[in-house]
């Protein structure tokens, strides 16, 4: 096998994982750990980093260097990285458009004739349908996810629904991303409280005291374990004009499969029906969603969706009947 390939297999192997034995990359491509030490020192001369320990447990890792080297990349990875960078570069995040498509057409440049139309196939039958969320800007975006990386606290302007603004201190825990907004998850120190913060409407400041070493804490349990199942609740729990319970005549899974995480909380109640409990400003809007599901299905509140629909099938009916409008049926619903 010539140098130079081996050499790019060697690079592949390294970046499987974070550790290799010696003699276990020399198994895997069938060389001496002696050939195996070379062409290391090869790498190595290329500008990679790559860290060895010696003794029983000693063995390679791939670590992080002073420039972005090469990566070398199978071929389901370059297909997933080719996706992934067209949807980032339609995505939510702010400023990462210009960066992602110039990744993109480098990549797309240099790939083998044979994934060219897997990549081409996926880009011609797939459309994003997940627009209408907030941009979020890419440096708030990454100082608050580097917060909560290096467990720093973080202070910022945060802007309410109503457009009152406030000052916030809190413990930054996890970024949570709905398919349509940014959450943060942190502690209000202020509060004493975990609380749920839009990304789109959090603006970094600096602390008071202009000090930049940054005040580390000890990170918190997230509530009942799980931040992401801890954002959702709170996010489709949000004060809406009206707080919906529908049962559908359907498997809590089914509802599941057909609706987004935003939707709603589902709660199974066995006998192939299941709960949703959601929200809505629009009783229109909420009947347009609910027909989507072409399940059966009751309503248990509010009251006022119940005389909604009941008036709205009752304009249906003289629909098929050809009787025309009567006074008293319901226009478009927009909240009431």
């Amino acid at each position: 096998m010539e140098t130079s390939v081996r050499v790019l297999r060697l690079l592949s192997v390294l970046q499987q994982r974070r550790e290799w034995a010696g003699d276990e990359l020399a198994e895997r491509l069938d060389v001496t750990t002696r050939t195996v030490r070379n062409d290391v020192d090869r790498l190595r001369r290329l500008g990679y980093r790559i860290e060895a320990t010696t003794g029983p447990g000693g063995g390679y890792r791939l670590g992080p260097g002073n420039a972005l080297p090469p990566l070398v990349l199978d071929d389901d990875e370059a297909v997933a990285v080719a996706v992934g960078l067209r949807a980032a570069a339609a995505g939510s995040v702010a400023g990462i458009e210009d960066a992602s498509l110039r990744a993109l057409t480098k990549l797309e440049r240099t790939l083998p004739g044979r994934l060219r139309p897997r990549v081409d196939a996926l880009k011609s039958a797939t459309v994003s349908a997940a627009g209408g969320g907030p941009a979020v800007d890419l440096d708030t975006l990454t100082r608050i996810a580097s917060a909560a990386h290096g467990h720093e606290r973080l202070r910022f302007a945060y802007a309410a629904h109503g457009g009152e603004e406030s000052v916030r201190d809190v413990e930054p825990h996890t970024l949570v991303y709905t398919g349509r907004r940014w959450y943060l998850l942190a502690w209000d120190t202020d509060r004493r409280d975990w609380r749920t913060f839009r990304a789109d409407r959090i603006r970094p400041l600096p602390r008071p005291d202009r000090s930049e070493a940054p005040m580390r804490f000890v990170p918190r349990e997230p509530p009942g374990g799980d931040a992401a199942a801890h954002v959702l609740q709170g996010v489709t729990a949000a004060p809406f004009r009206y707080r919906v319970r529908v049962r559908f005549a359907a498997p809590a899974a089914v509802i599941a499969e057909r609706s987004t995480p935003t939707s709603g909380r589902i709660t199974d109640l066995g006998d192939d029906g299941c709960e949703l409990a959601t929200g809505t400003d629009s009783l229109y809007d909420l009947v347009t969603y609910l027909g989507k599901f072409e399940v059966p299905f009751t309503v248990l509140d509010p009251p006022e969706l119940r005389d909604f629909l009941r008036d709205l099938a009752q304009r249906y009916m003289n629909a098929t009947e050809g009787s025309g409008p009567s006074a008293g049926t319901p226009g478009r619903d927009r909240g009431r």
